[in-house]
């Protein structure tokens, strides 16, 4: 069954190869639909069994025409459109586009100029200097082309946490409903909400291992079986591969510990049980302190622990050490000093401080978003659409004029809401870290984020300055996802996250956890360092519409991995405390 990410896929390579071919406006169309089709909570593919065609209609930017495509492709599994243009255009338009540097437009131009239609004809062409002798090219550019290539080609290989997290909650729901699965869960690099994914692990305990091998396979969601025996097997539900191992129920809590990971944490945590006597492996904790040789073997030794996965650290003398933590960063020596941290979690939010609006590049009115914050239960809520400056789409910024006209419609707003509602806006970091706000304007203001949409080539060196500077200006409340980054896109900027986290410590700005599962911006390592500097952390959704603040669920997790507790993140304080701190 085709998910709504993959619909939203062929739409972005609709809009990708008509840029490319020098279309104008149906792009953007297609995009917008995309984005709500992503983002939307029902799956589309539901709608389409059901003959319900006004359900698909009702989806924001998606009308008759792109409704049609929406059936056809779920129906047959190719739009005849999209396979035209393909064609036309035979480009592998996802991967090339993932060159810093290189947008549909370049593709198009240098699959006409030169017939680049992959990333090794991309490579060939700029190592042989056939690119800078293009006309509006150049060696720099080319320069640019090679040194992000090898970029391009890793994350060609991994799926957003935001594309593969729904796809596994669907399997753990299909499979808590098999009468023969005792437990299951999810394990690996999902389990511990990393960025990106490889493929999706589950993990199921039952004593009829082959009844449940064989229910999984025959999944109505399967599209394609890739190999499957009598206690695993692999399926692949649209592009995402999806590996089922199943364990005997008393060998559940081992088995889970050893295939979350990452690999790094088990290495230092098998080391740390050898140290002590103990034997460790995806079948159980052994006591092997009497044996001679306790390498000979799997389940050699007193098995003291493997039913549940708690188990399996108490029987070091460890409490059970969150997922999210286990990269080897630490969390061993934490739990063994009773240091670790209490994870901040979803409940503990209680508004968020950046979202967007149809005054900038949002969907919907001050109003609705605001409604959608209250569903939220939250007890408090910012609009900061973009202000004019570099890097925003279009003419989607607002003017200091402007800026100060949605500010008595926030005002307005907000008196028919329980909610507090704070007036905001996101300004632009320029290339030397300061921005472009009339003074007037930041006294109107409850709340300014700023981010960094421009120069995002600059080096290390170069942009920690920039973003020491803005931290460093009085203005900014929260210096918004730091980076840049566009994971599966473009890298962004590199910064030393630690010297980051001093200034906004120093200063009182809080560093964004941006939710959006295409940012995800601070990610957990760089929380980490900028938590251990005394660093405020805001964890925002950057929604551009009422549905996306379920984003909030990514940006908590990998405020997680960050070692972040409630304390360290703006909004889970009360709202007299937030007042204090932006004011």
């Amino acid at each position: 069954m085709a998910t709504n990410a993959e619909i939203a896929g062929r739409f972005e390579e609709f809009a990708d190869l008509l840029e490319a071919d020098d279309v104008e406006y149906k792009p953007r169309a297609y995009r917008r639909a995309a984005e709500n089709v992503r983002s939307h909570p029902t799956p589309i593919a539901d709608y389409v069994a059901e003959g319900d065609r006004d359900a698909i209609e009702d989806i924001d930017g998606v009308g008759d025409a792109i409704a049609s495509k929406i059936v056809e492709y779920v129906e047959t599994g190719s739009i005849d459109e999209l396979e035209e243009l393909r064609a036309e255009l035979p480009i592998d338009i996802a991967d090339i586009t993932r060159v810093e540097g290189v947008g549909p437009k370049t593709a198009g131009k240098l699959y006409r100029e030169l017939g680049i239609e992959t990333l090794d004809d991309l490579e060939e062409a700029a190592e042989n200097g056939e690119i800078q002798e293009v006309k509006g090219f150049g060696p720099k550019t080319e320069q640019n082309i090679r040194d992000n290539l090898e970029f391009a080609r890793q994350v060609g290989q991994r799926y957003l946490l935001g594309e593969g997290r729904p796809l596994a909650d669907d399997v753990l729901a299909f499979l808590e409903s098999l009468e023969e699965v005792d437990r299951c869960e999810v394990a690996g690099s999902i389990r511990r909400w990393r960025e990106t994914i490889g493929d999706v692990d589950v993990l199921a305990a039952t004593d009829s291992p082959e009844a449940v091998v064989e229910r999984f396979v025959d999944w109505d969601s399967v599209d394609g079986e890739i190999e499957s025996g009598p206690a695993k097997a692999s399926v692949r539900v649209g592009e995402i591969r999806i590996d089922l191992r199943v364990v005997a129920p008393e060998e559940f809590g081992s088995a889970l510990q050893y295939f979350t990971g990452s690999k790094d944490h088990n290495v230092t945590l098998r080391n740390y049980a050898i140290d002590r006597g103990m034997k460790l492996n995806e079948y159980g904790a052994f006591d092997v302190s009497d044996l001679e040789d306790a390498e000979e073997g799997q389940r050699v030794g007193d098995r003291v622990a493997g039913e549940t996965e708690e188990g399996m650290y108490e029987a070091l003398g460890l409490p059970w050490i969150p997922p999210e933590l286990r990269e080897d960063r630490g969390e061993i020596e934490a739990a063994e000093n009773g240091d670790l941290p209490e994870l901040v979690t979803r409940e503990d939010v209680r508004g968020d401080l950046h979202t967007h609006t149809e005054w900038s590049d949002g969907n919907n009115t001050v109003a609705e978003m605001i409604a959608g914050a209250e569903e939220h239960g939250y007890d408090y809520f910012g609009i900061a659409d973009h202000a004019e400056g570099p890097g925003v789409v279009g003419d989607m910024g607002l003017s200091d004029e402007e800026i100060l006209k949605q500010v008595e419609v926030v005002r307005e707003a907000a008196e028919d809401s329980d909610l507090e509602v704070f007036a905001g806006i996101e300004a632009n970091v320029d290339a030397t870290g300061e921005i472009d706000l009339g003074d007037d304007v930041v006294d109107a203001l409850d709340v300014v984020v700023a981010s960094p949409h421009s120069a995002l080539d600059q080096d290390a060196e170069t942009a920690t300055e920039r973003l020491v500077r803005a931290i460093e200006n009085p203005a900014i409340d929260v210096l918004g996802h730091p980076s840049g980054r566009l994971l599966n896109e473009r890298s962004g900027l590199e910064f030393d996250a630690a010297e980051l986290g001093r200034a906004a410590a120093a200063h009182s700005t809080a560093l964004e956890v941006n939710s959006n599962p295409r940012r995800l911006d601070l990610w957990g390592s760089a929380v980490q360092a900028a938590v251990e500097e005394g660093a405020p952390i805001a964890i925002n959704t950057d929604a551009h519409r009422p549905a996306t603040l379920e984003y909030v669920r990514w940006g908590v997790h990998t405020a997680r991995r960050g070692w972040a507790d409630p304390a360290d993140v703006i909004n889970t304080w009360d709202l007299e405390d937030l007042r204090a701190f932006l004011h």
